[in-house]
């Protein structure tokens, strides 16, 4: 029980970490009588910043709020997952539920989505795209980036054939950077639930453009 209680307060705070690069906010949501703005078709659109927005030039939608929020909860997942095995369990189906619980909140806020059915249809479209997401990012992480970024263009840039190769690679290389950084941290670390994420994948701009030592050929 005091395993439960400790996971559940720790991750209701990673789950906002989790959240917060891809943060938006709708302001007509908030208006009495306000009209959501919607695109060609019918997605809500928000008003959001920060890299993914401004750099990678993602749209302030939910689901691009959920696939970001789906990138940084799989890089905690797979440090969860080294946590002991009685008590890795715990903690991986209360950050679980507390992505849903935030979604839901998010639904309710800032589109207005107050019929329970219309909620239910997204958190089950949601679900089914976090199971993807799993999948695909854990073949990419045992198979090499390049699988990696295969996974990443599928699941956050909806395959688009106009896609910036350099981005990608920066977002790979952010999260190898970060599953680094939790693999580095004790479990008190993370299970106190203040971890934040370091510099955007934007800081990995330099980094991707060296020559990898892989393609290099053997001279001597």
């Amino acid at each position: 029980m005091t395993e439960t209680y400790v996971a559940y307060g720790a991750t209701r705070e990673l789950i906002k970490e989790c959240g917060r690069a891809g943060e938006y906010k709708i302001p007509q949501a908030l208006e009495k009588n306000g009209e959501i703005p919607t695109d060609e078709g019918g997605t809500h659109l928000g008003v959001g910043e920060g890299w993914w927005y401004d750099a990678l030039g993602l749209t302030p939608t939910f689901s691009n709020w959920a696939q970001i929020t789906f990138i940084h909860m799989y890089m905690l997942q797979v440090r969860l997952r080294m946590f002991p095995e009685e008590q890795a369990q715990v903690w991986l189906q209360h950050i679980a539920n507390h992505a849903f619980f935030a979604a839901e909140d998010r639904l309710v806020v800032w589109h207005k989505f107050h019929a329970n059915s219309l909620r239910q249809k997204h958190l089950k479209d949601m679900f089914s795209q976090w199971r993807a997401v799993l999948l695909s990012y854990d073949e990419g992480l045992m198979k090499g980036d390049a699988m990696l970024a295969a996974a990443v263009w599928r699941t956050l840039m909806g395959a688009r054939e106009d896609v910036d190769f350099e981005k990608l690679s920066q977002i790979v290389g952010y999260m190898r950077r970060e599953l680094k950084r939790l693999d580095d941290a004790s479990d008190d670390e993370v299970a106190i639930g203040s971890w934040k994420f370091g510099a955007d994948p934007g800081a990995e701009a330099k980094v991707v453009k060296l020559p990898s030592r892989m393609m290099t050929s053997n001279t001597s």
